[in-house]
Formats: structure tokens, C-alpha cells, sequence
């Protein structure tokens, strides 16, 4: 049996513990899919001494050597540091070698030779100096990827939770509510669901913005004037969907049952509920790109780095997600 395409890990910043989760991660080696490390083979064979995990470390000259080797060794594509990484210390050097790795994986899978792209944790501020504009790795992925409308999902086994607006102040978000927003990031949100998780006619479940769903205007207005007319749009396209719903009472055992993924209409109202549930597994899954990208969702974690007690739980998630959602494509492909 031919051994699938890898996935593509990057190196995050190595002053955090993307590092550690990745060695311990091949020591899992819980998935039948091989992935392959574009980081500093040096810093990871030197974080498995440290911690005296015994992860050999094995330089590939391409993706495609990576399956050979990966069941006795972590295989890595080299992307080298500038400056020796310390724990806890991010080092602006160091940020050209981390936007690297980020692109040298999206080019790999752009161009087929690896399956996915599985992310580690960055520090935005530190790449700044290196030329980084973007405020976090979903829309870089988009600029690299040429894709308009790129859609954040946070996944663990029991919920899927996507907000309609990302990374913005709850002042700019109220701006950036509007009737197309919701129904462009639904309808990229109901595709995946079909393409990637198999699922036929996708139940989606939309948040109201105001308390109570704005009880019937008393509590705001935004529920009436602008996500019930994108609702009723959404419905005209034949999709599946429920709300305004009062988003304190959405995230139960019983309301969970009735949809397959739940719309919040920011970053807080649709990712507390989830990493509340289940922290550990959660996963962040870019949908509406060419390429299936996931990553752990949580950050670089300076405060506990080179002490060997970061949990790789969620990167663990990340990785047999992505191979799950490479194995549907390549297989509907």
C-alpha cells in the first residue's frame, strides 16, 4: 500500500513550545499519515535531548521522503534559525526563518506534494519587523492562497463554532456585521461542511448579536434589521438554517444535538463555549482556502516553554484532523 502524502508542520516561533508539541507529537504517531517537520532540525534535536524524549531527528531533502523514515525518525525539511532559540524569549532574528516555514508549507501544498498544512503557534508582534502585516496566520494563509473570504472554525469532537467576525475590537465589529458578511462566511461554512466533514445538508445554528436575541427589539435591533433578513436569504439558497438564536442558552447538551455548527457573531461569543468544553482538543481549521490548514488552538505559551509540560493534546487534534479531512478530499477527489 502506497503511504499517503504528508502533512506539512511549521515551526512556529521557537521561543514558545510549537517545538516540544511537535517532537511529542511524532512520538504519539497516533495517524497513519506521515508529516514532516520545516523547522531547524538542530533545535528540535536539541529540544528531545533537553527533555530526554527520544525523538532522532532525520533531515529529508524533499516532502516526499518523509513516509520512508517517518516511523523511526521525525523527518524535517530544513528551515533554518538565525539565532539560537531561547525558551520564553522570542527573537525578532528569528522572525524571517518563521514566516518561512509558514510559506514553504502553503507552496508545498498549493503544489500537491504534501496533504495539509498544520500550523504551530506564532507571536504576530514579533514578526512585525520582518514584514509581517497580517493579524494572525488565517489571512496570510489567505494572501498566499489568493482566497477573498477566508472563514475561522474552531472544531473538538462535540462542537464546531465559526465567528462571523475574527479579530476585531467589539466597537469595529459591530461596523463589520452586515447582512452579505453573514451570508458570505455561511455559505463558505455550509461548503466545507459538505466537502471536508461529508455532510450532506449541513444544520447551522446562527447567534443573535444582543442579549435574548434582542427580545424582540427591546434589547437591540440587529437581530431584525440585519442577521434575520441574511437568515431568510440563506434559507432561499436551501440551506438549513435556525436563529437569531440567544446565544446563553445555544450551547447546551440538547441545543448542541440540533446543528452541526454554530454561527456566533464574534470572536468571544462563538470560541469561549468551545474552549470551555473542550480545551484540549479544540482545533482552529481555515476553511474557504485551496488547501486544508489546521492548528492547535492555543498560543506559543512563553511562560511555559523548555519546561516539558506543555500538553500537545491540540496539536495532536490538529494533526489527525488534518489527515481525516486530506483523507476525505483525496478519496471524493
Amino acid at each position: 500500500m502506497d503511504t499517503p502524502r504528508p502533512l506539512a508542520l511549521t515551526m512556529g516561533d521557537p521561543a514558545g513550545i510549537g517545538g516540544e508539541l511537535s517532537v511529542r507529537a511524532w512520538l504519539a504517531r497516533r495517524t497513519g499519515r506521515p508529516f514532516v517537520a520545516l523547522d531547524d532540525p538542530d533545535r528540535l534535536a536539541g529540544i528531545a535531548r533537553d527533555l530526554g524524549l527520544d525523538v532522532p531527528v532525520r533531515v529529508v531533502n524533499a516532502a516526499s521522503a518523509a513516509g520512508a523514515v517517518f516511523r523511526d525518525a521525525l523527518p524535517v525539511l530544513p528551515v533554518r534559525l538565525a539565532a539560537p532559540a531561547r525558551p520564553g524569549h522570542a527573537d525578532p532574528a528569528n522572525a524571517a526563518a518563521v514566516i518561512a516555514s509558514i510559506e514553504q508549507a502553503t507552496k508545498l501544498t498549493l503544489a500537491g506534494e504534501t496533504a495539509a498544512v498544520v500550523t504551530n503557534p506564532i507571536h504576530k508582534s514579533t514578526l512585525y519587523g520582518a514584514g509581517f502585516a497580517y493579524p494572525g496566520h488565517t489571512e496570510f494563509l489567505a494572501a498566499l492562497t489568493h482566497t477573498p473570504l477566508p472563514v475561522m472554525m474552531l472544531a473538538s469532537p462535540g462542537l464546531r463554532v465559526v465567528p462571523i467576525t475574527v479579530h476585531a475590537s467589539l466597537r469595529r465589529m459591530l461596523e463589520m456585521i452586515t447582512v452579505e458578511r453573514i451570508i458570505a462566511v455561511t455559505r463558505v461554512t455550509a461548503a466545507a461542511l459538505r466537502e471536508y466533514w461529508g455532510i450532506a445538508a449541513p444544520r447551522i445554528a446562527i447567534a443573535g448579536l444582543n442579549p435574548h436575541a434582542g427580545e424582540d427589539g427591546t434589547m437591540g435591533e440587529e437581530e431584525i434589521t440585519v442577521i434575520a433578513p441574511a437568515i431568510e436569504r440563506l434559507r432561499a439558497e436551501g440551506l438549513d438554517v435556525t436563529g437569531p438564536l440567544a446565544a446563553d442558552s445555544m450551547f447546551t447538551p440538547d441545543a448542541r444535538a440540533r446543528y452541526d455548527v454554530a454561527m456566533g457573531m464574534y470572536h468571544d461569543q462563538a470560541l469561549i463555549p468551545l474552549k470551555t468544553l473542550d480545551m484540549h482538543h479544540g482545533v482552529n481549521v481555515t476553511l474557504g482556502l485551496p488547501i486544508i490548514r489546521t492548528s492547535p488552538d492555543h498560543g506559543t505559551a512563553f511562560a511555559i516553554a523548555g519546561q516539558g509540560v506543555a500538553d500537545p493534546s491540540s496539536l495532536i487534534a490538529s494533526i489527525d484532523l488534518a489527515s481525516e479531512l486530506a483523507a476525505r478530499k483525496e478519496t471524493t477527489a
